[in-house]
C-alpha cells in the first residue's frame, strides 16, 4: 500500500496515541461497511484506515514505519523458512489455531466490537404514518470521558503485555506423529490485545467505559409498521478500550386507532350512516389523517359499499407515493322509533307494497279489546 498512513488517518506525524485513536474511530464510523451497504470503495477505505491504525497505534510498528515505510512496519520476514514450512504452517493454523514450530504468530487482536442493544418504542398511528423523531433514554455502557475510552489513567498509556510479549496469544508446543505442533490461545492477561494497562483509569477501572443513562433522538421514518425494527449502526453500547460501539435496534409498536385500521399501506375506516342517507344519498365531511375530506354518498347505497380515497393512506416505507384510504359504509338501522316515525315507515312500506310486522298494541289497548 503506497498511501501514507498519516494521511489516511488525517493526522500529523507528531500526533500522539489518543489523537490517532480518535481519528480512527471517526473515520471508521464514516467508512464502516454497515453504514455504506453495497459500496466497495467505502469497504476498501475502511480496510486501509484499519491497517494504518493498527500500525501507528503500536509504538514499535510506528517506529519501523517512520524509518522504513509500510514494508518495514511488518517486521522481519522470517528468513530461513522454506516455502513448504510456510504453507503447512498456514494450513494447520487455519484448522487447529496453531502451526508448525517456527511458523508466524497471529499477532494481537484489534479492539473488540461492543454488544448490540434493543429497545421498544410505542407510537400513535399518526406518528407511524408521517414519521416522528422521539427522544429515548437508555441505560447502557458509554465511553469513559476521563480516559477517552483508553482505560488508562490520564497521562499514561498501555504497555506491551508482560505475559505474551505483545503477541496477544500464548503458544504451547506439542510433539505429534506429524512433528512439532503449536497450539495457540488468546492471552488471558491482555485479552488477546497484546497490551496491558498498568495504571487503570480510576473512573472506569481500566474498562474504558462506564454505565449510565443516555438520552438520544430516534428518527422514525414515515410508513413504518407495527413490529418492524430500526437498526442504528454504532449507536449501541460502547466497546471496551476503544473498540467500535455496537448497534441499537429499535422495535416499533403502534397503538390501535379509534377510527382507522391499517392493512399494509392502506387505511380502512368504517362510516356508519342512517338508513335515510343510505336511501336518499348525502354529502358528508369525514375525518382523514390529512384533515377533513368531502365524500359523496349516492342514493340507494348498499351496506358494505367501499369508497377509495387515493393517496390518503400510509406512505411507502421503501419507495414513493402513498396507499389509499378505504371507507366502508355501514347502514345503521334505528333501534328505537317514535310513534310518528313508525307510522311514516309503515306508510312507506304500504306504498312500496312491502309486508311488515303488525303494529304492536299497548297494554291498555289489549285490555280494552278484551271487553269489547
Amino acid at each position: 500500500m503506497s498511501t501514507d498512513f498519516y494521511d489516511l488517518l488525517e493526522v500529523g506525524r507528531e500526533a500522539n496515541e489518543d489523537e490517532i485513536k480518535r481519528a480512527y474511530r471517526r473515520l471508521a464510523r464514516q467508512h464502516h461497511p454497515d453504514a455504506n451497504a453495497g459500496d466497495p470503495a467505502a469497504e476498501a477505505r475502511f480496510k486501509e484506515i484499519t491497517v494504518a491504525y493498527e500500525t501507528l497505534r503500536d509504538p514499535e510498528k510506528r517506529r519501523r514505519y517512520d524509518l522504513y515505510g509500510p514494508d518495514g512496519a511488518a517486521g522481519p520476514s522470517g528468513a530461513g523458512q522454506t516455502g513448504f514450512d510456510f504453507g503447512m504452517s498456514d494450513l494447520f493454523d487455519a484448522f487447529f489455531g496453531g502451526g508448525f514450530a517456527g511458523g508466524g504468530a497471529r499477532g494481537p487482536s484489534g479492539p473488540m466490537r461492543g454488544p448490540d442493544a434493543e429497545i421498544s418504542l410505542e407510537l400513535d398511528l399518526e406518528e407511524a404514518v408521517f414519521g416522528v423523531t422521539r427522544e429515548v433514554e437508555l441505560r447502557m455502557p458509554v465511553e469513559c470521558v476521563r480516559c477517552s475510552g483508553s482505560g488508562c489513567e490520564p497521562g499514561t498509556h498501555p504497555s506491551t503485555c508482560r505475559t505474551c510479549g505483545g503477541s496477544g496469544e500464548l503458544r504451547q508446543v506439542r510433539r505429534t506423529i506429524l512433528g512439532q505442533m503449536v497450539t495457540a490461545m488468546p492471552c488471558q492477561t491482555c485479552g488477546g490485545r497484546g497490551r496491558e494497562i498498568l495504571s487503570p483509569c480510576s473512573e472506569c477501572r481500566g474498562d474504558g467505559r462506564v454505565t449510565k443513562p443516555t438520552t438520544f433522538d430516534v428518527a422514525v421514518p414515515a410508513g413504518i409498521d407495527d413490529g418492524q425494527r430500526l437498526r442504528l449502526t454504532g449507536r449501541g453500547p460502547a466497546a471496551s478500550r476503544g473498540g467500535t460501539p455496537g448497534d441499537l435496534y429499535v422495535t416499533i409498536g403502534v397503538r390501535p386507532h379509534p377510527r382507522f385500521d391499517r392493512h399494509g399501506d392502506d387505511l380502512v375506516q368504517v362510516l356508519r350512516i342512517p338508513m335515510t342517507q343510505a336511501a336518499l344519498g348525502a354529502h358528508l365531511r369525514i375525518e382523514t389523517l390529512d384533515g377533513e375530506e368531502e365524500l359523496v354518498i349516492p342514493a340507494a347505497i348498499q351496506n358494505g359499499r367501499m369508497f377509495r380515497l387515493r393517496g390518503r393512506g400510509v406512505p411507502l416505507l421503501r419507495g414513493r407515493g402513498r396507499g389509499d384510504l378505504l371507507v366502508q359504509v355501514e347502514v345503521a338501522v334505528p333501534e328505537r322509533l317514535s310513534g310518528e316515525e313508525a307510522q311514516l315507515l309503515r306508510s312507506l312500506a304500504e306504498l312500496r307494497g312491502e309486508e311488515v310486522a303488525p303494529r304492536e298494541e299497548g297494554f291498555f289497548s289489549r285490555i280494552r279489546s278484551a271487553f269489547q
